[in-house]
């Protein structure tokens, strides 16, 4: 099939190189032209494991295609997908300036025939109407309104940041929404090589679930899923706290209540709190969203509020070690909001820096992709080292903010002799507390 994606972030990037390699004609339309540029040579903008791999095979297959002209884009395409960002603005609501940008281009770039117009980002329930009306809009004044047909259908992702190729190869289930059984059966079409599981890593397994529903419901499962996995990471941070108080381990806890089948162990790790470009940006969206027709959803503030308050119990946690953090220097192990990502946006390593810099402290931090790449003259208040011995150096306390599998396996031993103080904040559990004792640190984890 004929497929357009508009946008290369993360979402639009990753669906529009998976859509080529599994054998649709795709052109990706950005507005940058060096991205554009970069990514024509066959080079990844983001770091995303096994994307450049994927889009240096659909180029070399004739799949894809990179361009700035959406124009050219909209008439390649059966199914456009719009793919631009939706980030908050600062009283919580989505902005939706480029969704609406992009609907009024495919209107005006409409000529002929019949498209399925695709919601990919992530926007607030009720906007597959508005995007529609916005597409009208962009049509008027056309002679040959007659021979354009187009139906709206959301068809939201559920990639996680790091594996995002693997879940669009295997995903959990696929949810199309729309009020048209066209536009429906066409994006079963679309996607019925993944379905199948064609490309999957186990294709013994059933094919894939599709949730076909209405417009609104689709956006909504969205929201809801992504509202769920933040509240149940609230809720272990929130028992690993009660934890620390009452000398139970939260490891062993979540362990136990993770094994009821009703629970699961996903998303029962306790540690500094959620971060990325999702969550945050989703509570706040539904939050809004549950405003705007009169009802206040206490369960999804609370959860704000709990991962707000996480990110202070390092600090907490230092002070108690350290007692004044004013002229100490506190080392920070990962800077990224989560491992195999260059992704910072809502990190809580930034609220760490900011914290202990009004404290007076000194602030060094380490991160695999952080340290070796140009972003690393891009922050105040922090020193980015380059190596893992210059990290060390005279900390008074090492804080591992980001779960990168390399800390594993770090010379800790040979961290120990380079520190003023032996401690470190394991801020994921994810270290062996046992092992690092017996070497002669100070471990403190979270809720153990």
């Amino acid at each position: 099939m004929r497929v357009c994606v508009i946008g290369t972030g993360y979402v639009g990037l990753v669906t529009g190189a998976c859509l080529a390699y599994v054998g649709h004609d795709v052109i990706c339309v950005d507005n940058n032209e060096e991205k554009v540029k970069l990514m024509k040579s066959g080079q990844s903008p983001i770091h995303e494991p096994g994307l450049p791999e994927v889009i240096s095979e659909s180029i070399r297959q004739g799949k894809i295609e990179f361009t700035t002209d959406i124009a050219s884009g909209v008439k390649h395409g059966e199914i456009l997908f719009i793919a631009v960002g939706t980030p908050s603005l600062p009283d919580g609501r989505s902005d939706m300036r480029y969704v609406e940008a992009v609907a009024r281009s495919i209107g005006e770039s409409l000529t002929e025939g019949y498209r399925v117009i695709v919601n990919k980002s992530t926007v607030p329930i009720g906007s597959g109407d508005w995007v529609r009306m916005i597409v009208l809009d962009g049509m008027a004044g056309k002679s040959n309104l007659d021979q354009i047909q187009f139906d709206v259908v959301s068809n939201p992702e559920f990639l996680r940041e790091g594996v995002a190729v693997y879940d669009t190869f295997n995903p959990d289930r696929i949810v199309v929404g729309s009020g048209s059984d066209r536009a429906l059966k066409l994006m079963q079409d679309l996607y019925k090589p993944i379905i199948d599981r064609s490309f999957a890593d186990d294709k013994t397994l059933p094919p894939v679930p599709v949730v076909v529903t209405d417009l609104n419901s689709a956006e909504m499962i969205k929201y809801a899923a992504n509202a769920f996995l933040a509240t149940k990471i609230s809720f272990v941070n929130e028992v690993a706290n009660i934890c620390d108080r009452v000398g139970a381990d939260v490891k062993e806890v979540a362990k136990g209540i993770g094994l009821d089948s009703r629970i699961g162990s996903k998303f029962l790790q306790a540690g500094i709190g959620w971060g990325g470009s999702c969550f945050g940006k989703d509570v706040s969206a539904l939050i809004y969203t549950a405003e705007d027709y009169g009802y206040s959803t206490e369960i999804l503030k609370a959860c704000v509020r709990v991962n707000e308050l996480q990110r202070t119990l390092v600090v907490e946690k230092l002070q108690q070690a350290l007692k004044i953090l004013k002229g100490k220097t506190i080392g920070l192990l990962g800077m990224t909001f989560k491992p195999d990502t260059d992704d910072m946006r809502d990190a809580p390593s930034i609220t760490l820096i900011d914290q202990l810099s009004r404290l007076g402290a000194r602030v060094k931090a380490y991160d695999p992709l952080v340290s070796q790449s140009g972003l690393r003259q891009g922050f105040s208040n922090v020193i980015v080292e380059t190596d893992l011995e210059r990290l060390a150096d005279g900390c008074d306390a090492v804080v591992l903010v980001t779960d990168w599998q390399e800390f594993l396996t770090i010379d800790y031993a040979k961290m120990l002799t380079l520190m003023a103080h032996p401690v470190i904040i394991d801020a994921r559990n994810f270290l062996d507390g046992k092992a690092l004792e017996a070497l002669g640190y100070k471990y403190i984890g979270i809720g153990r």
